[in-house]
C-alpha cells in the first residue's frame, strides 16, 4: 500500500515537472527582429512601475518575471495603464509577450503590476522592433498585383495566435495545481 502511494506521488511529481518545463520553455525569436532595449526592474506587491515607449513601428515587448509575478498593461490612451484602463495586457506566471501595433499613438504607456501574492516581483523586459511589417497596399495611387505578391513572399511576418495566450492560462493553472499538491503533501 505504501509502495503504491510512493509510486503515485513520484509519478505525479514527474508529470508536473515535465509540464512546468514545457510551460517555461522560451520560444525562439525571429532573426528579423531587432533588440532595442533590455529593462530590468522591481515592483512591490499591488503596485505599478511605469515605462514609456517612444519607438515607432511594430514593437514586441517580451517580459519575464525573474522573481515573483509581474503583469504588463499597455495603452496608447494613457501613460499610466492599469488593470482597469488598458488596450493590451498579459497576465501569465512566466513569459509575457505583447505586440504593440504600429498604428498605436506614441508615446505608449506601459504599466508593470506586481502581483499581491509576492512581496516584490523582479522583471526583465526585452523590447524588439519588427521591421517585417508590410506597407499598406492602398497607400500608393497605383496597385500592381504581381509586385505585391513578390513583396509578400519576401516579407513574411510571424503570426501570434490565440494558442500563445492559451499557453499563459495553462501555465497559471499548472502552477496553481502544483501549489495545491505541495500544500497537501507538506
Amino acid at each position: 500500500m505504501v509502495s503504491y502511494q510512493k509510486k503515485s506521488i513520484l509519478t505525479l511529481f514527474a508529470l508536473l515537472s515535465l509540464l512546468i518545463i514545457e510551460c517555461f520553455s522560451i520560444e525562439e525569436i525571429p532573426e528579423e527582429w531587432m533588440l532595442l532595449h533590455v529593462v530590468q526592474g522591481q515592483v512591490g506587491a499591488g503596485n505599478y512601475s511605469y515605462l514609456r515607449l517612444n519607438h515607432e513601428g511594430r514593437i514586441i515587448l517580451e517580459m519575464q518575471s525573474l522573481r515573483g509575478d509581474a503583469d504588463i498593461y499597455v495603452s496608447d490612451a494613457t501613460l499610466n495603464p492599469s488593470f482597469d484602463e488598458y488596450e493590451l495586457q498579459s497576465m501569465t506566471c512566466g513569459l509575457d509577450v505583447i505586440v504593440v501595433p504600429d498604428h498605436f499613438k506614441r508615446p505608449v504607456g506601459i504599466g508593470i503590476y506586481g502581483h499581491p501574492f509576492y512581496i516584490e516581483s523582479e522583471f526583465e523586459i526585452k523590447v524588439y522592433y519588427d521591421p517585417t511589417i508590410q506597407e499598406d497596399p492602398f497607400s500608393e495611387s497605383s496597385f500592381d498585383p504581381e509586385q505585391m505578391e513578390a513583396s509578400h513572399k519576401k516579407q513574411r511576418q510571424p503570426q501570434f495566435d490565440a494558442s500563445h495566450e492559451e499557453e499563459g492560462v495553462l501555465q497559471t493553472i499548472l502552477i496553481g495545481i502544483l501549489k495545491i499538491v505541495l500544500e497537501i503533501l507538506f
